[in-house]
């Protein structure tokens, strides 16, 4: 509302008041709660989600916190690029040809690469209950077109569309942290030298355990006796 905090109501002068449109108390189920409505520039706001079921709240509350986070990466960064699997398959593309022109295992790493990346329009199409084979030798076609980095996976249709023109898009930094995340991952496995597998203890070394410790037990007390 704008307005400040007065510990004092002797000390309440006007500059400390707020404004607001309307002030009221309402009733909400069982619960009595106080809306404030119509502030000019509000710094906060509340949102009320309700439903008839615990687990119907916690999904409608995730649902909201997932929209806010992405408008509120889209604001920091406001850069969006084509959904559907369309920038995995144009990154595949140019790191291909750029494997061709490396020689050496490096190649065989960067093919890797560009084939992990594919993951996600062959997931997408597996999801959909597409044919991925089929699917992926569309999009790769596609993306030898000009415009072919805008092409994905069109989940209803069961083609390979032009994503921008659906408005099917995803959030530049939400894009570049899943893949920077998924890559340092996997770098992370690849950097372990050896895993060493530590076996349970059976249940007979664990009996001649507690047997050893019976024994000792009684020796003890045979001395001290």
């Amino acid at each position: 509302t704008g307005g400040r905090i007065v510990t004092n109501l002797d000390d309440l002068k006007p500059e400390d008041l707020g404004y607001a449109e309307l002030v009221e108390e309402r009733k909400i189920g069982e619960d009595k709660m106080v809306f404030i409505e119509g502030c000019k520039d509000p710094r906060s706001v509340s949102i009320l989600i309700r439903a008839g079921l615990e687990r119907m709240v916690d999904e409608a509350e995730r649902a909201m916190h997932d929209a806010l986070s992405v408008v509120s990466d889209v604001i920091e960064k406001n850069k969006v690029v084509p959904g559907g699997g369309a920038v995995e398959a144009e990154l595949a593309k140019e790191l291909r040809r750029y494997a061709a022109q490396i020689g050496g295992r490096e190649q065989l790493a960067i093919e890797a690469f560009a084939e992990a990346l594919e993951i996600i329009p062959k997931t997408l199409a597996e999801n959909a209950g597409l044919e991925p084979i089929d699917i992926m030798v569309e999009l790769r076609a596609a993306h030898e077109k000009p415009d072919g980095y805008m092409y994905g996976v069109d989940v209803f249709s069961g083609k390979v569309t032009n994503m921008y023109e659906k408005g099917v898009i995803e959030p530049l930094v939400v894009k570049e942290q899943a893949i920077k995340s998924a890559t340092e991952a996997a770098s992370m496995i690849l950097r372990i030298d050896d895993v060493i597998a530590a076996a349970k203890p059976k249940e007979e070394e664990k009996g001649k355990g507690a047997g050893k410790e019976k024994e000792e037990e009684e020796e003890t007390k045979t001395e001290f006796d």
